[in-house]
């Protein structure tokens, strides 16, 4: 899992998810070149207009979501913390207004392709930053917001200053950090239940980034000594107050488990439409999407019953097979999930396949791959547990070299029967997919690419279903090249994992909008998408802390291959697999249909 862009209800409710007061190199090119994809030049002074007023918003972007700054690489915000009060949320609103009327000035007509569909995304930021302001409200209810551990952690990891000089922006950014959470305290309502208890888990997550070597790194460094003492107040301070917000939230959660009054997590169909209309950003409600998903479903299943129809007599040579298609089909995943790691031994069984994966993709000519941008397995840090199994932390467009942190659940942790069953779900198999997904060429891979695009307008306000979709269609992609040898278990498990993509997408929406429960939800992963028991209760919390995203995969994917093939149809002969995917990629993380549209009109020049 990547999101895009820090989620817009984190970032209003804790105004910065929190490098140096140096500024870092710009990009060199913020906007769009003036050029048209035709190599024509467009309405120069309407482009140069444009170009000009998108630099300008995003350097005000950044003054105004410091954190959001520092995890794209633009450390000369890393000083700054903003307090998440109702006065930070009516200067997020009026950046908004202002910048819609100016960008409403601009004629769309005379611009080239690049600019306008750069100029649909800053509109879609604009207003859904509103939206989520003024209509989701999420810094009311979701207590997990406001962690200030994340950005905290940049700056101590990123090698992008002296670490004194870092040391010394640390210090400046803890000042606000008790009116950041005191601000926290009095923006929260109601919570919901499943976020409240996220909130204590990861901010108790966060005192590991202000822990003793912290402290051994402040006594080595170079610092005065009255900077060391205030560093120290200061560090005090910061243990202090989110130790009081963790406080605060255990008195509210003993509370609300009393009298049974917590916000529901479901957000409902009207709401749902609306963020996923300003999320996903295709062709399609929610609605429409979900209908497509139960479609896929009956097909995969088609495709796996004729799988396990074959591999069963090599698996059970003297046992009858059942009746009931899903019933054979889940024999032959549980034999096959019996190959996996030890949870001691999973995180270096992820390692070890990387390079193997970049082999591959290389020999086959599938994409070219930067060697020099690395890509470090690590367990996934405190303060950001609880949420996936696997997750990308890439630098961005302003600090390109930076590492890429492949985030990994620490399984040596679970109990043995926990163990177990994760590990079964997590079996060799599927261990591939998951680092083709979230690694090479997926997460990994994506993000690289992203960085180089001209526009940094499509890399910072990145669409999650092209980012997520991208990921699942490089599993596809993989295989259907070769990788495996073409192995029915291997192509088996695939269709296993391709079915979790799309039951994620029923799972949301009838969660959200149908309301189901936690029985009917495990049902469905359990019974119809023959998950692990483990898997199906992370996902069903993972289902009741966020809303839409979990659609990103399915409706990402299906675009992607739709357009791969209209790409095909339209090059006959002269379609070539790496040229599509690079020329994909190099439109930064933007939606889809606005990819397409790209392609689609730098076709039709070309013919």
């Amino acid at each position: 899992m990547k999101p895009a862009i820090p989620a817009l209800a984190v970032l209003l409710g804790l105004a910065a998810c929190d490098h140096q007061n140096t500024p870092s190199p710009r990009p060199a090119n913020t906007a769009t070149t003036p050029e048209s994809a035709a190599g024509t030049p467009a309405d120069a002074s309407d482009s140069v207009a444009f170009q000009q007023l998108s630099e300008r918003m995003v350097e005000d972007l950044w003054q105004l979501f410091p954190s959001w700054a520092v995890h794209e690489g633009y450390y000369a915000a890393a000083d700054r913390l903003q307090v998440p009060d109702d006065a930070y949320r009516e200067r997020v609103l009026a950046f908004v207004r202002d910048y819609r009327r100016q960008f409403g000035e601009i004629d769309s007509s005379g611009l080239d392709a690049n600019a306008s569909s750069d100029l649909s995304l800053i509109r879609n930021f604009l207003d859904r930053t509103e939206w989520e302001i003024t209509e989701f409200r999420g810094y009311q209810w979701n207590p997990a917001q406001y962690n200030v551990s994340s950005t905290f952690a940049v700056i101590l990891k990123a090698d992008y200053a002296p670490l004194d000089e870092r040391l010394r922006t640390f210090s400046t950014r803890m000042a606000k950090v008790p009116d950041y959470y005191a601000a926290a305290e009095q923006s929260l309502g109601t919570p919901a239940a499943p976020q409240l208890a996220l909130a204590i888990q990861q901010n108790e997550g966060a005192l590991s980034v202000f822990d003793e070597s912290l402290e051994q790194k402040l006594a080595g460094s170079g610092l005065d000594a009255g900077e060391k003492a205030q560093f120290n107040r200061r560090l005090e301070a910061t243990r202090s107050a989110i130790r009081n917000y963790i406080a605060f939230l255990q008195d509210r959660q003993k509370e609300l488990d009393e009298t049974r009054q917590y916000r529901d997590f479901r957000i409902g169909e009207k709401l749902y439409e609306e963020k996923f209309h300003y999320e996903i950003q295709i062709d399609m409600t929610a609605e429409q999407l979900y209908q497509r998903a139960l479609q896929e479903k009956a097909r995969l299943h088609e495709q796996m019953a004729g799988l396990a129809d074959k591999l069963w007599p090599e698996y059970f040579p003297n046992r009858q097979p059942p009746q009931d298609r899903l019933e054979r089909i889940a024999a032959v995943l549980e034999k096959l999930s019996l190959h996996h790691a030890t949870k001691e031994t999973f995180k270096a069984e992820v390692e070890k396949q990387i390079p193997e994966l970049a082999e591959f993709v290389t020999r086959h000519d599938l994409l070219s791959l930067d060697p020099g941008k690395p890509l470090v397995v690590r367990t996934t840090p405190p303060y950001m547990r609880g949420f996936s199994v696997a997750s990308i932390n890439a630098p961005g467009p302003y600090d390109k070299g930076a590492n890429t942190y492949y985030n990994v659940m620490p399984t040596g942790e679970l109990g043995d029967e926990q163990a177990e069953s994760f590990l079964r779900e997590y079996n060799s198999y599927l261990m591939q997919i998951l680092n083709i997904h979230e690694a090479i060429p997926g997460h990994y891979t994506q993000l690289v690419y992203a960085n180089r695009s001209p526009s940094l307008i499509k890399s910072i306000l990145g669409n999650g279903a092209m980012i997520e979709g991208w990921a699942v269609y490089a599993e596809r992609m993989m295989l259907e090249a070769g990788y495996g040898d073409f192995s029915p278990e291997l192509w088996l498990m695939y269709y296993k994992w391709n079915l979790r993509t799309v039951t994620n997408t029923i799972l949301d929406y009838e969660i959200q909008v149908k309301g189901i429960d936690e029985d009917r939800a495990m049902e469905l992963m359990v019974k119809d998408a023959f998950q692990q028991k483990a898997e199906a209760a992370g996902k069903w919390r993972r289902a009741t802390l966020s809303q839409v995203q979990l659609t990103s995969y399915f409706a990402g994917y299906a675009d992607i291959l739709a357009l791969r093939e209209e790409m095909k149809e339209q090059l006959g002969e002269n379609f070539d697999l790496k040229a599509f995917h690079e020329q994909f990629l190099s439109y930064g993380s933007a939606p889809v249909p606005v990819i397409r549209g790209l392609m689609l009109e730098k076709l039709d020049v070309k013919s």
